[in-house]
């Protein structure tokens, strides 16, 4: 009769056949080891772009709205942009911010050069607010933000309370 040990040398050994477990893991294990490769080819001195990225390659700006009771007041992300590199004109109830992000860089160090490049356009449509003067819009730039100042016209603003009886 064998012995335990014999009977476990004896037994099949599977060498090859990926498990179940297996086949689940290993392209996670890829993809983060592609990740991890992504952020080692990165340079050190990374300098992110500001804007989001659509599948489009368009490039979108933040937006945020506030309301007073004379103006409506939209501020827009524009990092390191200037007003001559931005264009702004109302099309039907839109109004259309548009402009190109152009951005380079060079650095030299112990041993090294860096040189980068980049470029983008963006376009942002937005709904004029109902019962804004589209006539006397005014905007700046100011570090990194366009401030934009869609000011009220109360005779176009049609809104008035209405009753509500009980029957």
């Amino acid at each position: 009769m064998p012995r335990e040990d014999e009977i476990a040398v004896q037994s099949p050994v599977r060498r090859g056949l990926p498990t179940f477990t297996d086949s689940l893991i290993e392209p996670l294990s890829r993809l983060r080891n592609e990740v991890d490769r992504l952020f080692d080819d990165f340079p050190a001195s990374w300098h992110p772009f500001q804007f989001r990225r659509f599948p489009n390659a368009l490039l979108v700006p933040a937006v945020e709205m506030t309301e007073t009771q004379k103006a409506y007041k939209l501020s827009v992300e524009v990092p390191g942009m200037e007003a001559s590199d931005i264009n702004m004109h109302v099309d039907g109830n839109m109004l259309v911010i548009s402009g190109e992000k152009k951005e380079e860089r060079e650095e030299e160090e112990k041993g090294y050069s860096y040189s980068e490049r980049s470029y983008g356009a963006f376009e942002r449509r937005l709904d004029l607010p109902a019962g804004a003067d589209a006539q006397n819009i005014k905007a700046k730039v100011r570090k990194g933000v366009l401030q934009i100042t869609l000011p009220k016209d109360r005779k176009a603003i049609n809104k008035r309370r209405i009753q509500i009886d009980n029957a």
